[in-house]
């Protein structure tokens, strides 16, 4: 019997004036969601952009194989981080099952409407940032 090795779980970064963007691949899930959120940090760290600028973290979920609600979590975490930080959150190129396990679970608005600079808040009343999988990113 021959024994199936999980698809392995990778983080590109590409950093850009103003914004990273971190490539997500493989499965996002109770065994590599602290390597997300480990990247995350050492990237938001150094984050910097010219004066007034709005600074983004965008996760290109576009080679996501699958996610569980560890990785769940762990995008909620990075939520709460740019938050605090005044960062804009993006989640890019979103698959059927992300998209899926945010709408079953009530947080797909939360991890993907824009924060009010105002207020702080985030969701429908900040605004909405993007539509699904054929929409702009969001």
């Amino acid at each position: 019997m021959t024994t199936s090795r999980p698809p392995a779980f990778t983080l590109t970064v590409d950093v850009q004036p103003g914004a990273v963007v971190l490539h997500v691949a493989g499965d996002l899930d109770h065994e590599t969601c602290d390597e997300l959120t480990k990247a995350v940090d050492r990237n938001l760290a150094g984050l910097r952009g010219p004066e007034g600028q709005t600074l983004e973290l965008r996760l290109d979920f576009a080679g996501l194989d699958s996610i569980d609600s560890m990785g769940l979590a762990a995008l909620l975490m990075v939520r709460r981080r740019t938050d605090a930080l005044g960062i804009r959150l993006h989640l890019d190129r979103r698959t059927r099952g992300l998209d899926r396990l945010l709408e079953i679970t009530g947080t797909l608005e939360h991890l993907t409407a824009p924060r009010d600079e105002q207020s702080g808040a985030c969701g429908p009343e900040a605004g909405r940032a993007g539509a699904g999988p054929g929409g702009p990113p969001g």
